[in-house]
């Protein structure tokens, strides 16, 4: 994985685009129902165009904070807040009765999902690619920062 731009295009670049994009998607459309989460979901939405723009550099930081950032929130998600599986029940409940009544648990869930691609693709990228120079210290230090910043947010926000 070399750093630079790269005129060489990898799926798993398009995955990971792919995954940003979704939580980036969910970030908007909860911003929009809920105007108290836009400002975080402004600043958190950083850490995804960061990581678009480092992979497209096929930098190992971006797919390091992409996978980081991508565990932990998801982690929150399931095992702390429950609301990815709220999500899905809400999921299940609009296709069975045609009604959309919990759009943000499900848009947590949309997150999650795209969280998901985005481990499976930057675990693919980083242990795919050739090996350059240091390039697990700059995976694991783009995770570290990537981490930081979200945990700096959460404490400034709080939890929603």
């Amino acid at each position: 994985m070399k750093e630079g731009r790269s005129s060489a295009f990898h799926p798993t670049q398009m995955w990971t685009y792919v995954g940003a994009i979704l939580f980036l998607a969910a970030l908007l459309v909860s911003a929009i129902l809920y105007p108290e989460l836009r400002v975080l979901h402004t600043f958190q939405a950083l850490i995804y165009i960061a990581v678009i723009v480092l992979v497209r550099w096929n930098s190992a930081w971006g797919y390091g904070a992409g996978l980081a950032v991508a565990i932990v929130w998801n982690a929150m998600n399931l095992f702390v807040s429950h609301l990815m599986q709220v999500g899905a029940l809400a999921f299940w409940s609009s296709l069975r009765t045609g009604h959309v009544e919990q759009l943000v648990p499900m848009m947590v869930m949309l997150g999650g999902i795209g969280h998901f691609i985005l481990i499976i693709a930057a675990l693919f990228a980083v242990v795919g690619h050739k090996t350059e120079a240091g390039k697990w210290w700059k995976f694991t230090g783009g995770g570290v920062l990537a981490v930081a910043y979200f945990g700096a947010l959460v404490v400034t926000f709080g939890h929603h």
